[in-house]
């Protein structure tokens, strides 16, 4: 995908165009990342759960099992709630940062500096907490529900997005829904890395002699797939942590003093305590798997919105 010549202007995460073609355009491409990526999502979680990893020896193994047990459906139990709500939240991810990398520049024409790209990233990432934390706390209990029904013959807990957000309601209150919150800020920093190995891909991009625009717009189309692998990979790799953390702590309710998944820190002290610095690398294989394709279809679908409505 070479934009043409005549384009008169940047197709680009960092240049200034209407918000409301960002939303939609980071909208679309949320929904597709979602599909492409949901299945490894849940292979994840299951892996990162405390109460049903046990069940697996490896990522293909969870994957097989899953699919054996549970079918197609069951890779893909908890997607209504991202597809609602993530989403959309992908398109704020992309108005917000555009926003935030806006403000840092003393004029509107000037190129942002990798730094000034990562603050902004960064910046988006706990902006988007508010609406992150609810969303993922829903599908991480989807997901694990039928590993947790599977264990008793009398626990039958709820199964659809609404029936775990009136039953955290019922029982935890607003507070509930927001459950590991700082886990998740923690974990969605990782938009800093995310749209700066992005930039710095197309950027450093080699481009032909005499050409001078390191924008998008002069960028081959697979120059975009590199650097969605790139910023996917990226950005997962420097908060993989927190994202096991948050998991441990959104898989369940407790929060007596004595349960060591009540809070971010004192998850962090017992997982390490009892399972070592491994612990917090579990489910990376196949987050880094997923995020290949996802952040390939994600850029992709992105610049090709924007660039075809702009």
């Amino acid at each position: 995908m070479e934009w043409p010549k005549d384009a008169d202007r940047e197709v680009s995460a960092t240049v200034a165009l209407d918000p409301r073609l960002d939303f939609a355009a980071g909208t679309v491409a949320g929904m597709a990342a979602i599909a492409v990526g949901f299945p490894f999502d849940t292979v994840k979680v299951r892996l990162q759960s405390s109460a049903v990893a046990n069940q697996y020896k490896s990522t293909f193994h969870a994957l097989a099992t899953i699919l054996r047990k549970e079918h197609v459906s069951g890779l893909y139990r908890g997607i209504a709630s991202p597809l609602v709500t993530a989403a959309p939240l992908n398109g704020l991810v992309f108005s917000v940062y555009r926003f935030l990398t806006k403000i840092q520049l003393n004029d509107a024409d000037d190129t942002p500096s990798l730094t000034q790209v990562t603050l902004a990233g960064a910046g988006t990432g706990f902006v988007g907490t508010l609406i992150t934390t609810p969303t993922e706390l829903i599908k991480t209990q989807q997901q694990l529900i039928q590993s947790a029904a599977s264990t008793s013959t009398t626990f039958r807990p709820p199964s659809s997005a609404g029936d775990v957000v009136s039953y955290v309601l019922k029982h935890h209150g607003v507070k509930g829904l927001y459950r590991g919150v700082s886990a998740t800020a923690w974990r969605d920093a990782g938009y800093g890395p995310y749209f700066a190995a992005y930039e710095a891909t197309i950027r450093f991009w080699p481009r032909p002699a005499g050409v001078t625009d390191r924008t998008v717009s002069t960028a081959p189309w697979y120059a975009l797939l590199c650097a969605g692998a790139m910023a996917g990979v990226a950005g997962w790799i420097v908060t993989f942590p927190f994202d096991v953390v948050k998991t441990r702590v959104q898989s369940t309710f407790a929060t007596t003093p004595h349960d060591p998944y009540r809070s971010t820190l004192s998850t962090i002290v017992h997982s390490y305590r009892n399972e070592g610095l491994r612990v917090f690398f579990r489910g990376l294989s196949p987050t880094l798997i997923r995020s290949i394709p996802v952040n390939m279809v994600t850029f992709t679908t992105f610049e090709a919105i924007v660039h075809t409505f702009s």
